[in-house]
């Protein structure tokens, strides 16, 4: 996410019953958890299962604000269950089933606990399909902040970090499960519908075009989107053949400085190749969308999405090195978000340091410069004290001082091995900080218990640079 964003917390409403299925009986398994308690975000995400895929069906009516969806998700059990929670906030559930069996849904805030017909044994691969309709949901935290389902004057846009997912379809809505993905969304012609991955086939009958997209590689749902709108659209490779599509707003499609940055994307993805290793999806891009449509940037696999009143050069430098940083390699915790922001602000100083900007040196001695009293001290980066903090300056200034402290410490030759090794270790899997303090110091030989102790979870400003 971009360092000039703020966090979005999710405002729980009271609960409601939905009854959509006969009784179940005879059951001896037990429920599973409706949160994995997150320290963070403790109701966020659900135990007893994971999940292996999800395909999502869309259409949405953007005159009238109006989204009508289904998914199927596969999952498989980890323990025996008699019924299972997913994360589902707002829009109206029409119809439940469990492998074809119709199950009861209960609805209580943005818990949607299911009970299947029969239980489901720990290691049982199952299907559960929800049919949904209504006006999606869009949640604002207390500095006016927005994400999930955002709409623009021509569409919509849906941003998931670190809620906003489950506004649009249920998921099992935490980093720690990842899935692959078909997305299908169907809009009245005209406009163009952009998901993650890859667009497999666009089809346009009586009015209406459907875009179907497909994610064949494991993706957190707080990086999954959507963008309807009027975009120009174009389809390239980079230089290496890497296959890269992009999609900007019209309104700044005009903008030369817009197709400057866009021009530079191919190579941005070559560099960061060069210094974190081999890209880890089958393609990238950007979606530049409406002026104004969020307040921040997001690092959306495949194709990060940049307001157009916010893209420049370093913002997109920063969201594609989330590209190895939080969305190949994941967090286990909220409260591990560090990993993603300080690697990627870390590439901003990178970036400068190689195009013949400040070296990295520079950028951290400005960071140090800061008094005692500025928010870049007001906590240590691996431990943000609440929800309200994981996008806060400790996490991505910080964050990337740890990480220049680890190059200083170890050196440069040391310090490349060490990224490449650590995205290539984690490609595609979650991570916490413990694995990678560990991972740090098994790879170098050194003990940095007192870079960790002073930079990482130490309190306050360190007393030297």
């Amino acid at each position: 996410m971009d360092h000039r964003s703020a966090i979005r917390r999710l405002a729980l409403p009271g609960a409601v019953l939905l009854a959509l299925g006969g009784c179940t009986g005879g059951v001896e398994g037990k429920p599973g958890a409706a949160g994995l308690r997150d320290g963070l975000f403790p109701k966020l995400g659900n135990g007893g299962y994971d999940v292996e895929h999800y395909s999502v069906a869309l259409d949405y009516d953007p005159a009238r604000n109006h989204l009508t969806g289904s998914v199927t998700l596969t999952a498989r059990a980890t323990r025996d269950l008699s019924a299972f929670n997913l994360d589902f906030a707002g829009l109206d559930v029409k119809s439940a089933t469990v492998d074809g069996e119709r199950a009861d849904a209960n609805r209580a805030g943005s818990e949607l606990t299911l009970r299947p017909a029969d239980e489901i044994d720990k290691g049982e691969r199952f299907r559960t399909s929800v049919a949904y309709s209504g006006t999606p949901k869009t949640l604002t935290d207390q500095d006016d902040s927005h994400e999930g389902w955002l709409r623009t004057d021509d569409g919509a846009l849906a941003l998931g970090e670190p809620t906003g997912s489950m506004t649009w379809f249920p998921s099992n809505n935490h980093p720690a499960d990842k899935a692959t993905y078909d997305v299908k969304v169907t809009v009245p012609k005209g406009l163009t519908a952009v998901s993650n991955g890859e667009l497999k086939s666009t089809v346009t009958a009586g009015g209406r075009t459907t875009f179907t997209w497909h994610t064949g590689e494991p993706m957190a749902s707080y990086v999954a989107t959507v963008a309807i709108g009027a975009y120009d659209v174009k389809e390239s490779r980079t230089s290496s053949g890497m296959p890269v599509y992009t999609a900007v707003d019209k309104t700044a499609g005009a903008d030369k400085e817009a197709a400057d940055v866009v021009g530079e994307l191919p190579a941005i993805v070559e560099w960061g190749k060069e210094n974190f290793g081999p890209y880890p999806f089958s393609s990238t891009g950007v979606i530049v969308a409406p002026e104004g449509s969020a307040e921040y940037a997001l690092e959306t696999q495949n194709r990060p999405v940049v307001p157009a009143d916010q893209f420049d050069t370093e913002t997109l430098v920063h969201e594609l090195a989330h590209q190895w940083f939080g969305d190949s390699v994941t967090p286990k915790r909220w409260k591990d978000m560090w990993l993603n922001e300080g690697f990627a602000t870390y590439a901003e100083w990178l970036w400068s340091e190689d195009h013949g900007g400040k070296p990295a040196q520079a950028h951290f001695d400005e960071q140090y410069a800061k008094g005692a009293d500025d928010d870049v001290w007001a906590f240590p980066p691996a431990e943000p004290p609440s929800a309200a903090q994981i996008s806060a300056e400790p996490v991505y200034q910080r964050g990337a001082m740890v990480v220049h402290r680890i190059r200083k410490a170890v050196g440069d030759d040391a310090f490349y091995d060490i990224v490449r090794g650590w995205t290539k270790e984690y490609r595609h899997a979650n991570a916490s900080t413990e694995d990678f303090t560990r991972f740090v110091e098994e790879r170098s030989g050194k003990d940095l218990t007192d870079l960790w102790d002073t930079w990482l979870y130490g309190d306050g400003k360190p007393k030297s640079p």
